[in-house]
C-alpha cells in the first residue's frame, strides 16, 4: 500500500501526491474516513482520483492510501434480491448503519458473510482444475441455481481436496489444488474488465417480451442491444419495467443510473411485490437492483453501469440469459461530462468528452450471446434508456448510441400524450435482428414475417395518406385508400396499443400475437375483395366483426389460441353472409 497526501480538491476529483508506482484504476481510500476512490490519471508521483462518495468538507493535507488493486465487485451467492449503490454497497445495510442519509465512509458487506449456503460438489480429488471448470452448485433462490464455475484467470492444475456436501458460508474453502490455490463460493472481478468467454455467437433466439409492437415489428434477440430514446414522460421507465417483468430472460439486472429519486423509489417498492409470471414467486428472486439516483455522487453514477454489466456477465458464465436494464445512459453520459470538465479536458459536442463514443461502445460490446468457458450457451441483453433533452434525437448521446445498437425503439410524445402505450413510434423505430430470428418465428407461425411486412406496409401507406387527409379531409379519398386508414386504425388500436393494467392484455404470447395480427390482415383482405365485388365501405365499417377484432387483445387469452381458426372463419363468414368476400366470390 502507498500513502499519499491530498494537494487539490475539485468536487469529486482530487489530486494526490506520493503515488509513484501506483496503477491506473487502482482503488484509493481517501481522507480520515476512508472514502472510496479510483485513480484515473497518473503523472509521476501525482495521481488524479475520482471519489465515489460525498466528499463535502474534504481538505488538502488529508491522507490517501492506494489499495494496489482495481475497483472490483464481489461475486457469489446472495447477489440476487439485493439492492446496491453504484459501487456495490448494500443500501439496506447502509441505511441500518447511518439512517436514510448515507454517512461518508460508511461501508457494508456486498454479500452476507454469515449466511450458510448448501453446497453440492461437482469435483473430486484428482480432477482437473482450470478456466471453465464447474466445481459445485448452490440453490440461490427457487428460480436460480447458482453454478460455481472457475473464471478465465484460474491456472490449470488438479484438485487435491474438495469439500463434502454441506452448509458453508462464502468464505469457506471448497476446493484446494495441488499447487495450494483455494477456491470459495465467492470471488472478485474488476468492473472495467470484461469477463472472458469461449466464443461470441450470432444471436438466433428472440428475447420474448410479451409486448406486441416489440416482438412482432421490432424484435430484439437474446444477446442483442437496444436503445429506448424518448423525452420526459414518454414512458421509458414504464417500458423497461414491463420488459423486466414479462421477458423470458432468466435474470434481470436493473441499473437506475442517475434517475430521479421518485422513479427509483417506484422500482424499489414495486419489484419486491411483483409476482414472477413464470414461477408465481416474487420477481426479486431473479432480480438484482443497482440504485444510483441523481442526487448521489456523480462519480458513482459513472461506474454503476460497469458494476451492473459485470454482475450480468457473471451469471451469463453460468449459462443463463441475463437482461440488463440501464436507466438511463444519458445521465451516465452527463456524469462523464461533469468529470471531464473537472479534469479540464477538451470538450467535444455539447460539452461531452471526445471519448464518449468509445465508452458507449465499450459498454454495449459487453452484451452478446456466447459459448461459455464451460461450453454452455449464455447471453447478456442490454436495453438502455436514452433521455435526450427536449426529445431531440439529434443530440450526441442518442446519435452515438444508434451506432452501437441494432434495435431502436423511439418513443413518441404525441403517442404518450394520447395515452397510447407503449408509445413506441412505428415510423421512427427499427430492428436489425429480424433476419436472425426468422427461423425461431417460423416455428411459431411461418406467416410471421409476411404478416409483419404487410402490417408495416399498411402503416407506411397510412402515414403518407395522413398528409393528404390533413389538407382535404378523408371524404375526398377513394374507398381503397380509406380502407387503408381503417385497417391502420385497427392495427393501432387492436394490436400496437397494449394495456399494462389489463390482466389479459398485459402479456401477449407469441402465438396470440401472430393470431391477432392475422385476424386484422384477414379482415383487410376480405374487405378489399368485398369492395371489388361492390360492397360499400360504410357497410364494412359498421360490421360487428370489426369491433370484435379490436377486443381480441382483451378477450382472447394466451391459452385460447387453438380457437384461432374459428375466429378467422368467423371473419370470412361475416363477409360471405354479405354476399361478398373470398367465400362469396368463390360461390
Amino acid at each position: 500500500m502507498r500513502t499519499g497526501t491530498i494537494t487539490r480538491v475539485s468536487g469529486p476529483i482530487i489530486t494526490v501526491k506520493g503515488m509513484k508506482g501506483a496503477g491506473l484504476y487502482d482503488v484509493v481510500k481517501v481522507g480520515e474516513v476512508g472514502l472510496i476512490g479510483e485513480i484515473i490519471r497518473l503523472e509521476g508521483e501525482l495521481a488524479t482520483v475520482q471519489i465515489y462518495e460525498d466528499n463535502t468538507l474534504m481538505r488538502t493535507g488529508e491522507p490517501a492510501v492506494c489499495q494496489g488493486s482495481p475497483l472490483s465487485v464481489e461475486l457469489g451467492p446472495g447477489l440476487i434480491g439485493s439492492i446496491y449503490d453504484g459501487i456495490q454497497r448494500p443500501l439496506p445495510a447502509l441505511k441500518a448503519l447511518s439512517g436514510p442519509m448515507l454517512a461518508p465512509g460508511v461501508a457494508g458487506k456486498a454479500l452476507d458473510p454469515d449466511k450458510l449456503w448448501h453446497f453440492k460438489p461437482a469435483l473430486k480429488a484428482g480432477d482437473p482444475v482450470g478456466p471453465g471448470i464447474f466445481y459445485g452448485e448452490i440453490r440461490e433462490t427457487q428460480s436460480i441455481l447458482h453454478r460455481l464455475v472457475l473464471d478465465a484467470a484460474t491456472p490449470k492444475g488438479r484438485a487435491a481436496w474438495v469439500e463434502t456436501e454441506g452448509d458453508y458460508d462464502i468464505s469457506h474453502s471448497l476446493v484446494r489444488t495441488e499447487a495450494g490455490a483455494e477456491y470459495k463460493a465467492s470471488s472478485r472481478w474488476p468492473v472495467r474488465l470484461p469477463r472472458a468467454c469461449g466464443a461470441k455467437q450470432v444471436p438466433s433466439k428472440p428475447l420474448v417480451t410479451g409486448q406486441r409492437i416489440i416482438d412482432i415489428l421490432f424484435p430484439i434477440a437474446k444477446g442483442g442491444c437496444a436503445a429506448i430514446p424518448g423525452g420526459f414522460g414518454t414512458g421509458k421507465t414504464m417500458t423497461q419495467h414491463a420488459i423486466a417483468k414479462w421477458c423470458d430472460a432468466d435474470l434481470i439486472v436493473y441499473i437506475g443510473c442517475g434517475e430521479r429519486g421518485n422513479e427509483m423509489t417506484d422500482v424499489l417498492t414495486e419489484f419486491p411485490s411483483l409476482i414472477d409470471p413464470k414461477t408465481g414467486r416474487s420477481l426479486m428472486e431473479r432480480t438484482i437492483l443497482i440504485a444510483n439516483t441523481s442526487n448521489m455522487p456523480v462519480a458513482a453514477r459513472e461506474v454503476s453501469i460497469y458494476t451492473g454489466i459485470t454482475i450480468a456477465e457473471y451469471y451469463r458464465d453460468m449459462g443463463y440469459d441475463v437482461a440488463v436494464m440501464a436507466d438511463s445512459t444519458s445521465r451516465w453520459a452527463e456524469a462523464l461530462r461533469e468529470l471531464s470538465g473537472r479534469l479540464e479536458e477538451m470538450p467535444a459536442e455539447e460539452g461531452f468528452p471526445a471519448y464518449l463514443p468509445a465508452r458507449l461502445a465499450e459498454f454495449y460490446e459487453r452484451g452478446g450471446m456466447v459459448r461459455t468457458l464451460e461450453g454452455k450457451g449464455g447471453s447478456v441483453t442490454i436495453i438502455g434508456a436514452v433521455s435526450p433533452a427536449g426529445g431531440d434525437f439529434s443530440e450526441p448521446v442518442t446519435q452515438h448510441t444508434r451506432r452501437f445498437v441494432r434495435c431502436f425503439w423511439a418513443l413518441d410524445r404525441d403517442l404518450a400524450n394520447a395515452r397510447h402505450y407503449p408509445a413506441i413510434s412505428w415510423n421512427d423505430s427499427y430492428s436489425e435482428y429480424v433476419d436472425d430470428l426468422v427461423r425461431f418465428w417460423d416455428g411459431v407461425d411461418p406467416a410471421w414475417n409476411s404478416l409483419r411486412i404487410a402490417a408495416m406496409d399498411i402503416l407506411k401507406r397510412e402515414r403518407k395518406l395522413a398528409e393528404i387527409v390533413r389538407l382535404i379531409g378523408p371524404d375526398a379519398l377513394p374507398d381503397e385508400q380509406r380502407l387503408v386508414l381503417l385497417t391502420a386504425e385497427l392495427i393501432k388500436m387492436g394490436f400496437l396499443q397494449q394495456s399494462s393494467f389489463d390482466k389479459v392484455d398485459m402479456y401477449c404470447s407469441p402465438e396470440r400475437q401472430v393470431l391477432i395480427l392475422q385476424c386484422i390482415l384477414t379482415f383487410h383482405r376480405e374487405a378489399e375483395a368485398a369492395m371489388k365485388a361492390g360492397l360499400p365501405l360504410p357497410k364494412i365499417t359498421s360490421m360487428p366483426i370489426r369491433s370484435e377484432i379490436v377486443r381480441l387483445k382483451s378477450s382472447l387469452h394466451n391459452d385460447e389460441t387453438a380457437s384461432g381458426q374459428e375466429i378467422l372463419d368467423r371473419i370470412r363468414r361475416s363477409f360471405a353472409e354479405a354476399g361478398v368476400g373470398t367465400e362469396g366470390a368463390a360461390s
